[in-house]
């Protein structure tokens, strides 16, 4: 087991599934986890097992709708004010609909929850990670077939929630790397990694809510062929923890190895265009 005594980890989507898990487990090897969550109710629930898990330290829990512009901006100044030192950032929060639902801010909810609600925090959060710091990134192998289209990056036109979930978990992967770029060399060098992982196809409530055809099967398959979150959090407390991948930059794992996601998701031009996108979304609020 890692020693993980010291350090803080911040962390999105800790209420269930293989975010809560990961969360224990990282606090049982010593770390001090901040977490945020959509639910008050979900979220004292975790802090409760976290005290459980390491009753040494004063975990922390911030309340958010990371689908929010402004709330993800809030949350994240909130979290840079009061941890001055952050060692591990999990990015984790996501969510599958079935329909189309556009925010307050103009943006198709998938793409707002699961992309900018990892674009805006990590950015707003990168000053304050330490030296050796490591972010790693929640995908999903579900990004194998999807394509970006720039042109309609809400998904206005023929909406599936299924295959706007993966063109997120591709965008995931690009993030990724086009920070992992940004991380390596310069004067301002820390020493900073950024990896993606794919978790497997985990039994969690991912997906109860999404309404549509998709919820009722994703409640018949889930029994049949789903990991426990148990196994599908390995991989996030691994890069978490792990002295293997210390050094390891750019990269996407699945099972605690490297994996080779698809062409797209190495379409650097692609990432970085995405990157110009975010920006000026951020710039909006």
């Amino acid at each position: 087991m890692a020693d993980m005594q010291g350090k803080t980890v911040v962390i999105t989507g800790a209420t269930s599934g293989i975010g809560e898990v990961a969360a224990i487990r990282l606090a049982e090897q010593g770390a001090r986890i901040v977490h945020v969550a959509r639910d008050p109710a979900r979220a004292t629930a975790t802090q409760n097992q976290l005290r459980r898990a390491n009753p040494g330290v004063i975990h922390a829990m911030h309340i958010a709708d990371l689908s929010l512009l402004s709330e993800m901006k809030r949350v994240a100044q909130e979290i840079a004010t009061s941890e001055p030192k952050i060692d591990v950032l999990i990015p984790n929060a996501g969510a599958m609909f079935n329909r189309r639902t556009v925010t307050a801010d103009g943006l198709e909810k998938t793409f707002a929850l699961n992309h900018m609600g990892y674009f805006i925090p990590t950015l707003a959060l990168l000053p304050n990670m330490v030296e050796g710091g490591r972010i790693v990134v929640t995908a999903s192998n579900a990004h194998r077939g999807a394509v970006l289209d720039f042109g309609d990056l809400q998904s206005a036109h023929g909406y599936s929630g299924f295959s706007v979930y993966s063109r997120s978990k591709l965008m995931n992967i690009l993030f990724t790397r086009a920070l992992a770029r940004r991380l390596e060399g310069g004067s301002g060098a820390r020493g900073i990694t950024a990896n993606a992982l794919h978790p497997g196809f985990v039994a969690t409530r991912f997906g109860d809510e999404s309404g549509g055809l998709m919820q009722p099967l994703l409640k018949v398959v889930k029994p049949l062929g789903a990991i426990k979150p148990e196994e599908g959090a390995q991989t996030i407390i691994w890069l978490a923890s792990s002295p293997e991948v210390v050094s390891v930059n750019g990269g996407y794992f699945y099972e605690c190895k490297p994996r080779t996601p698809t062409v797209h998701a190495l379409n650097d031009t692609d990432g970085e265009k995405l990157w110009a996108v975010s920006e000026e979304i951020v710039a909006r609020v």
